[in-house]
């Protein structure tokens, strides 16, 4: 491991407080770049985050992914708890901590307004940071690939039907342009511009040392997304400090236990790590732009729900790289991709 790899964490606690000190020594800097989105995706951050993703894009084979439906228990422990599970404990520790657990430091009507903006993050599933996750843990690129795009065909028809059931509304509106921009920019062009880099190089070995090379510039890419999005936030910060910590503690437990059942599952069907981690780090994670869209879209920009989501947003860095680390520490306890017995002949 580089310098990089190895103080990770160092880089981004320095990239959190970066970001908080220049969001407000320099506040109208960081909201000229804010405003540099379409969608409610920001496009300074999509380039970083594309930067990120590229080298694992690089190492997809579009012949391995064809044949993943060889290798179903990872994509149906994928969808189950993404989707039959998820979205159902979010809701269940939302109400929990923002009624009862919390219910004399809140006013009522602002916790529930916490509650949905959490929900929201429940139905959506990661779709860009997990190729990150999964680069870190060393996950097989080919199968998280895979899993991801089930995933998105799935939240195309769940999203709204499992969203508007558990918020107690009528109609949730998906926001399309959101949706599909995040997917082309994070899934389809990365693969696209992957696939165009191996049929120009032709040599694995030689892809392998472009991945390695890019290697740090991801890091940095990752630590620029954290200073951006604790610029972005600072005020909103320093304005709630108590009620960030409020949401942010049922989001934290959701994150361990949603990455919890997922890990352990794998382990249990005797998936490999290379699947078993990123597979965890789907559920963990959420796709936070869907989520920020939706809460403004119902309940305003200022409302509690959208605070909620961006609380989300901003723990999900740090946290997620605290799994990465438990991830690769407990790697042995897995079966190999060689030791691995076929699922279907």
């Amino acid at each position: 491991m580089g310098i990089f790899e190895r103080f990770l964490s160092i880089w981004v606690g320095l990239g959190m407080v970066t970001g908080l000190v220049c969001g407000s020594l320099f506040p109208e800097v960081f909201t000229y770049l804010g405003g540099l989105q379409y969608a409610q995706i920001n496009m300074v951050i999509a380039v970083l985050i594309w930067l990120m993703i590229y080298p694992m894009m690089m190492q997809v084979d579009f012949k391995a992914v064809r044949d993943i439906h060889r290798r179903p228990k990872g994509l149906i422990i994928t969808i189950a708890v993404n989707w039959l599970i998820k979205p159902f404990t979010m809701a269940l520790l939302a109400m929990v901590f923002m009624r009862y657990v919390f219910g004399d430091w809140i006013s009522p009507s602002l916790g529930e307004e916490y509650i949905a903006g959490m929900i929201l993050l429940g139905v959506a599933p990661c779709t860009a940071m997990v190729f990150v996750w999964s680069q870190l843990t060393k996950g097989d690129a080919n199968y998280t690939v895979a899993q991801v795009a089930i995933n998105d065909l799935i939240m195309v028809v769940a999203f709204a039907p499992i969203a508007a059931f558990l918020l107690g509304v009528t109609d949730v509106t998906v926001p399309w342009d959101t949706l599909l921009l995040s997917v082309s920019l994070f899934v389809v062009i990365p693969l696209i511009a992957g696939a165009l880099t191996r049929q120009l190089v032709r040599n694995k070995v030689k892809i392998d040392k472009l991945s390695a090379t890019m290697k740090p510039l991801s890091i940095m890419g990752l630590v620029g997304t954290v200073i951006l999005l604790f610029g972005f936030q600072a005020q909103t910060i320093l304005d709630n400090p108590v009620d960030i910590v409020l949401i942010a503690i049922p989001l934290l437990i959701q994150t361990y236990l949603i990455f919890a059942v997922t890990y352990v599952w794998m382990k249990k069907w005797k998936q490999p790590h290379c699947v078993a981690a990123p597979g965890s780090m789907i559920g963990a994670s959420n796709f936070f732009e869907l989520a920020v869209a939706v809460a403004i879209s119902l309940f305003g920009i200022h409302s509690g729900a959208a605070l909620a989501t961006v609380v989300g947003v901003l723990v999900e860095v740090p946290v997620m790289l605290s799994l990465v680390a438990y991830a690769n520490r407990t790697k042995s306890q897995f079966v190999s991709e060689g030791e691995r017995p076929k699922e279907v002949s």
